[in-house]
C-alpha cells in the first residue's frame, strides 16, 4: 500500500509537478525494492500531524484498503520520525516504511562493490540508531550481573547502541582507507593530464547507457531506479590527442536521504573534483524541471555546485512528439540533445567535452585542432 503525502509548500519539489508523477515515482521505487502495489492513496495537508503525520481521517482509510488489499506493508512517501513511524504500526498492524528506509533498502540489495556495501551499511545504522529509542519492548529490559559483558543495570537499549556506535566507527575507519586510496588515484590522473568528467543526473536518466556509449564500456544499465550504485571510471574517446577520464556516479532522487550523502560523501567527492560535470536529463519526463532542480540541489550540498557542467538531455526518442530539440550554439556547447541508446547526438556531445577538455589545456596547445574518434563500427 503507497501513501503520498502532498504538504503544501513543503519540501522539495512540492507543487513543481502534479502529485501523480510523485506518486508514480513512489511506486518505481517500490517496485525497485521488490514490492508489488496493491493500491495507493493521497494525503493532502497543510503540515504534517506530530503523532500520526498523515492524521487520524486517512488512517482509518488507509485501514479499510489494507482489509480489502490485503497488503502487508504500508510505504509513506516522507521522512517520518520514530515516533510517527510506530504510531503508524500500532494503528495499522502492519509494518511502515518511509521514504528513507525504502531507498536504503535499494541500496542495501543493489551495492555491488566493497566501498558501496560498506557506504550503505554506514547509512542504514545511522538510520537505525535514531529507530532505537523506545522502538521495541525487549530493548527497555535491563541486564547485569557476573559474567555479563553489559555492565550492572544497563539497559538492553544502551547496549545496541553502543554495539551500533563501534560498528560505525569501524566502517568510517574503512571508508577512510577507501578514500585515501581513491585520492591517491586521482593524483595519478592529474599528473597524466588527464581530462576528468563526471556524469550526474536524476536516477534513471540514462547515465549507465550514456557512459557505455562513450567509453565503449559493457556497465550494467537497467530501465529502473538506482539500478546502479558503484562509481565506475573509464577513458572516454574523444580525440587522441586529449586524455579524458568519465566516471558515472551514484543516480540523485528528490529528498535523497541525508544518511546517504553523508555515507557516498567520499564517492560523491568524484562530481565535486571533476573538472567538467555532465548533468544528465530525462527529456521524455514531465518532471524534468523538478529532477533538475533536485538535481542541483544535492549537487549544491557536497560542493560541486561550482564545477563547469554541460546539460545533456537523454531520450529524445522517447520525449512527446513535438518536443523542442534545441540546435547547437556557435561557439561553446553549452546543452546537447541526444538518444543515448540509438547514439543520435552523441558525436555533438564528444564534441563538447573536446572544447571544454581543450580549453583546460595550456595555451599553446590550443591551437591545436581535436582530432575526433568516432563511434566503433
Amino acid at each position: 500500500m503507497l501513501v503520498e503525502v502532498a504538504l503544501r509548500g513543503h519540501g522539495p519539489g512540492r507543487g513543481a509537478h502534479d502529485a501523480s508523477d510523485e506518486i508514480e515515482e513512489l511506486r518505481q521505487l517500490a517496485e525497485s525494492a521488490g514490492f508489488s502495489t496493491a493500491g495507493q492513496i493521497l494525503a493532502r495537508r497543510d503540515r504534517p500531524d506530530p503523532a500520526l503525520f498523515i492524521g487520524r481521517g486517512k488512517v482509518d482509510e488507509v485501514r479499510a484498503q489494507l482489509a480489502a488489499s490485503g497488503s502487508g506493508v504500508v510505504i509513506v512517501d516522507a521522512a517520518l520520525s520514530p515516533v510517527q513511524q510506530r504510531n503508524l504500526e500500532r494503528e495499522l498492524g502492519v509494518p511502515v516504511m518511509d521514504r528513507t528506509s525504502l531507498i536504503l533498502d535499494i541500496f542495501a540489495q543493489r551495492a555491488q562493490s566493497r566501498e558501496g556495501k560498506l557506504q550503505v551499511e554506514l547509512a542504514r545504522l545511522q538510520h537505525l540508531s535514531t529507530r532505537l529509542v523506545r522502538g521495541w519492548t525487549h530493548l527497555e529490559r535491563q541486564r547485569g550481573g557476573i559474567g555479563l559483558r553489559a555492565g550492572p543495570g544497563e539497559k538492553q537499549i544502551e547496549l545496541d547502541r553502543r554495539m551500533i556506535g563501534q560498528r560505525v566507527k569501524q566502517l568510517r575507519e574503512r571508508l577512510r582507507t577507501l578514500d585515501s586510496q581513491r585520492r591517491t588515484q586521482r593524483r595519478a590522473r592529474g599528473r597524466r593530464e588527464a581530462f576528468c568528467v563526471s556524469l550526474v543526473g536524476y536516477t534513471n536518466a540514462g547515465k549507465s547507457t550514456l557512459f557505455n556509449a562513450l567509453t565503449r564500456s559493457s556497465a550494467f544499465c537497467a530501465d529502473q531506479l538506482f539500478a546502479t550504485l558503484d562509481t565506475t571510471s573509464r577513458r572516454c574517446f574523444v580525440a587522441p590527442s586529449l586524455p579524458v577520464v568519465l566516471s558515472d556516479t551514484v543516480g540523485f532522487i528528490r529528498a535523497l536521504p541525508h544518511a546517504l550523502i553523508d555515507a557516498f560523501k567520499a564517492t560523491l567527492d568524484e562530481a565535486a573534483r571533476a573538472d567538467l560535470l555532465l548533468h544528465v536529463v530525462d527529456a521524455s519526463s514531465p518532471a524534468r524541471q523538478a529532477q533538475m532542480e533536485a538535481v542541483e540541489g544535492v549537487l549544491e550540498e557536497i560542493g560541486a555546485a561550482d564545477v563547469p557542467r554541460c546539460v545533456v538531455f537523454n531520450k529524445i526518442d522517447l520525449a512527446q512528439r513535438g518536443a523542442a530539440v534545441e540546435p547547437a550554439a556557435c561557439g561553446r556547447i553549452d546543452s546537447v540533445w541526444l538518444s543515448a541508446r540509438s547514439g543520435d547526438g552523441i558525436e555533438m556531445l564528444r564534441g563538447a567535452i573536446a572544447q571544454r577538455a581543450q580549453e583546460s589545456q595550456p595555451t599553446s596547445e590550443r591551437s591545436k585542432p581535436p582530432v575526433f574518434i568516432g563511434t566503433a563500427s
